[in-house]
């Protein structure tokens, strides 16, 4: 059984919906008590109409983070290439301290390499090929956490760095060395496979990877199938919703299913 409790992260993507209507639904997910709430950051669509409603991802979270007094929020996932690494660690710090009101902030830097070409393109960013992506992660990851500790003020709490990617090879071995949380959308047996091959980055890197929070997405996955993934190890599990209209039916079960779960590892 994991020691963590497991919560609900719900990624409210912020694509073909006016803005009040996502105000709105971050204001409802608050109430019904998900753990998290994040976005994601791309500058189009990713499902339906190409050139539908979108909205920027950093902007938003600082809007989510006055909003909201509660929830931890976040991108799912940060596209490392868009912003320079110093940039980065210093407007997640900023969101940090929105988010405090007064006491510890409740920001959680998600990010990955990146990887959606019309994003590239069309924002005249050099796509590069996976590797280089990748590869700009590891090198920007150490920037941005030296640059929180030369920020004034510095942020409010060690900002929890989520990172998002399966690379078993690559990806999982920068998740051993600077992650606190590993979002990925594995199964069963390609969980446990890669949970292993954490592992042995974390030997190579000095680490003991147990430390680090394991959370995934719940699409098309039933109450049984998250079950084993809990006996895995998995603690955060993630819902996605897409405009225009974000249906939260689906959250109103998972968060009953997750209070199920806290409450038998209260007794």
């Amino acid at each position: 059984m994991p020691t963590r409790p497991i919560r609900i992260g719900v990624q409210l993507a912020p694509q073909h919906a006016p803005y009040a209507a996502i105000r709105d639904a971050v204001i409802e997910l608050e109430e019904l008590g998900v753990d998290i709430i994040f976005n994601w950051d791309h500058f189009f669509p990713l499902s339906g109409e190409r050139d539908g409603l979108h909205f920027e991802s950093w902007t938003m979270l600082a809007a989510i983070a006055e909003q909201t007094s509660r929830v931890e929020l976040g991108a799912l996932v940060n596209c490392n290439s868009y912003r320079n690494p110093s940039l980065q660690a210093d407007m997640a710090r900023t969101i940090d301290h929105i988010s405090a009101k007064g006491g510890t902030g409740r920001f959680i830097f998600g990010t990955g390499a990146g990887w959606f070409w019309r994003d590239y393109t069309e924002y005249g960013y050099e796509f590069g090929t996976p590797g280089t992506r990748i590869a700009a992660l590891a090198r920007d990851l150490p920037i941005i956490k030296e640059r929180w500790t030369r920020l004034n003020p510095q942020p409010t709490r060690p900002i929890p760095i989520l990172i998002g990617g399966g690379g078993e090879k690559k990806t999982l071995r920068i998740v051993a060395e600077h992650a606190d949380i590993w979002h990925s959308f594995s199964d069963v047996p390609t969980l446990e496979r890669k949970l292993g091959v954490l592992a042995e980055h974390g030997r190579a890197v000095d680490r003991d990877t147990s430390q680090i929070e394991i959370s995934t997405e719940l699409r098309r996955r039933t109450p049984e199938e998250a079950d084993e993934l809990v006996d895995l190890g998995a603690t955060l599990f993630t819902l996605g919703l897409s405009g225009p209209h974000y249906n939260l039916d689906m959250v109103r079960d998972w968060l009953s299913w997750r209070d199920g779960h806290r409450s038998k590892l209260a007794s």
